[in-house]
């Protein structure tokens, strides 16, 4: 077996299994809530005057988070999926601090900011579990 072939990630044999997609992974699922949260209940909220500035960082960090866990589960060796789903978590980190923005400048009110609080530390343990899941692999 060649160097590198041991930490591939294997794919069953034949037609496309979509039971087995990163749609079925929990930290894509929980991604995938939070960034529905932030477009539902928090890029409605900015004001007009930062759309083009905040809302624009909040809308690209939100859409990495579940790409990144989609790009990384496409890749065929663990060791490279796991730097995606590293970017994923940087991403969430990210979000946390723009949804603190949002709250600081009086956009959300508490409630909604523990929403999204609870969403994202939600959402961070399942990518922690996934990444030391897969490193478990390599």
């Amino acid at each position: 077996m060649s160097e590198g072939l041991e930490n591939m990630v294997e794919e069953p044999a034949g037609r496309y299994n979509e039971q087995r997609d990163f749609t079925t992974l929990n930290c894509w699922k929980d991604a995938r809530e939070v960034k529905l949260f932030f477009y539902d209940k928090v890029l409605k909220q900015i004001s007009y005057e930062e759309k083009n500035n905040l809302g624009f960082q909040i809308r690209k960090s939100a859409i990495s988070i579940t790409a990144n866990i989609a790009e990384g589960y496409g890749r065929f060796h663990y060791k490279e999926g796991v730097q995606y789903y590293r970017i994923s978590r940087g991403s969430l980190y990210e979000l946390k601090d723009h949804l603190i923005s949002c709250f600081d400048l009086r956009f959300i009110d508490q409630e909604r900011f523990k929403q999204g609080i609870d969403l994202i530390e939600s959402a961070k343990l399942t990518i922690n579990g996934f990444i030391n899941y897969v490193k478990n692999k390599i």
